[in-house]
């Protein structure tokens, strides 16, 4: 593997995958400039912020749940070193997560989801309805059974990205409001990025962070990286109501997911609400229907939010790749590097993805459960090649 010398490094992309990386590449001593029309604005500011590779564990996805896990052990150390380097908490919530279920068929999907995890030695605590409202007293009667993960917490994702642009400042990380079209290269290797006004600009190194858009920035990322679109609400207690639940609740109401992830803000009771799943392209609009859909289920398990305000309403594309497994590691010329297509862990895999960036920069090893991560998986002869 080629090492780099620090030098002039172009991101793609300004959401939390994108600034994380930045701030790990510009304290390896890179000259870094984020590029983003929109900073912080994208899938990441709609996020729910849930750190749960346990509780978002399926068969036939291990390589997933191994990143997964490795990256929520390094949430406690990454969020204590950036709220640091920021001088502002980090924005992580410790309390774990419960998962629950309504009717008969939903309880035989978790049983079984228990079994799963059980079978990697993975644990979790099976609780009855009963045990669920002594722990989580917000929870209503249709809740009749489900499972406690404590080591599933969650992150207000504003506040992290709020954190990670006032590192980045500190760390001298520029933040340009341009987009960026397409990478420049010549001979093999990258040569810069060309933004969408028509200005060239050189860089010894580029890093596509560009989420969902990511795809259309280099043919190597060519049908590798998709748009899905998930549609969340805000909720903020009103003092007639009951108190939010302190633990994210995911849960599963006549087949259908919905989780409820509260915001521990001094003096609020917010609730992020979410989330859909709709692939239709680049379409961002919030629609009746899933409005309809996540206020109607997240009522059946928390009935106190009926007395709730609805504050916002808003969809972000996550940027789904072929395998769920996000796409982390070089491709395509030499010096270009790839952090996208995280899907629905893109909070989760903040740290470890940045600590593979920042590897890769340096020319080293990524972090083993990343390995399975590398974009070249899907074209084994390049992979050869590299």
């Amino acid at each position: 593997m080629t090492a780099l010398r620090s030098g002039r490094l172009a991101v793609a992309g300004a959401g939390a995958i994108g600034l994380s990386a930045a701030r790990e590449a510009a304290r390896a001593g890179w000259q870094v400039t984020v590029f983003d029309p929109a900073p912080a604005t994208g899938a990441s500011w709609v996020a729910g912020g849930m750190l749960a590779p346990v509780t978002e564990a399926w068969p036939g996805e291990e390589d997933l749940l191994a990143l997964g896990l490795d990256s929520v052990a390094r949430w406690p150390e990454f969020a204590r070193a950036l709220s640091d380097d920021a001088g502002t908490d980090a924005g992580m919530h410790p309390e774990g997560t419960v998962v629950v279920a309504t009717g008969s068929g939903d309880r035989d999907e978790l049983n079984s989801l228990a079994g799963y995890l059980e079978s990697l030695d993975r644990p979790v605590q099976r609780m009855t309805g009963r045990e669920l409202r002594r722990l989580e007293p917000a929870l209503g009667p249709d809740v009749r059974g489900g499972l406690s993960v404590p080591g599933d917490p969650s992150v207000d994702n504003r506040r992290l990205l709020a954190a990670l642009r006032t590192a980045c400042a500190r760390l001298g990380v520029t933040v340009d409001e341009r987009a960026v079209t397409e990478v420049r290269e010549t001979g093999g290797r990258v040569a810069g990025v060309r933004l969408a006004d028509g200005t060239a600009i050189d860089a010894d190194a580029v890093l596509l962070a560009a989420g969902a858009h990511s795809a259309g920035l280099h043919p190597a990322l060519d049908g590798l990286v998709r748009p899905v679109k998930g549609e969340i609400l805000r909720l903020t207690r009103r003092a007639c109501a009951l108190p939010p639940p302190s633990r994210t609740v995911r849960a599963l109401v006549d087949g259908r997911p919905v989780y409820a992830v509260p915001r521990v803000v001094p003096g609020h009771g917010d609730l992020v609400i979410g989330a859909t799943t709709v692939e239709n392209g680049f379409d961002t609009a919030v629609t009746v229907g899933g409005v309809r859909d996540l206020l109607r289920d997240a009522e059946r398990v928390l009935p106190g939010i009926a007395e709730y305000e609805l504050t916002e309403t808003a969809a972000g594309l996550r940027p789904g790749s072929r395998d769920n497994l996000p796409l982390i590691g070089r491709i395509g010329p030499d010096g270009m590097f790839v952090a996208t297509g995280h899907g629905r862990n893109g909070m989760l895999l903040v740290p470890v993805t940045a600590a593979a960036v920042a590897a890769l920069l340096r020319g080293r090893d990524v972090p083993d459960t990343a390995r399975a991560a590398d974009p070249r998986r899907f074209d084994p002869v390049g992979a050869e090649r590299s």
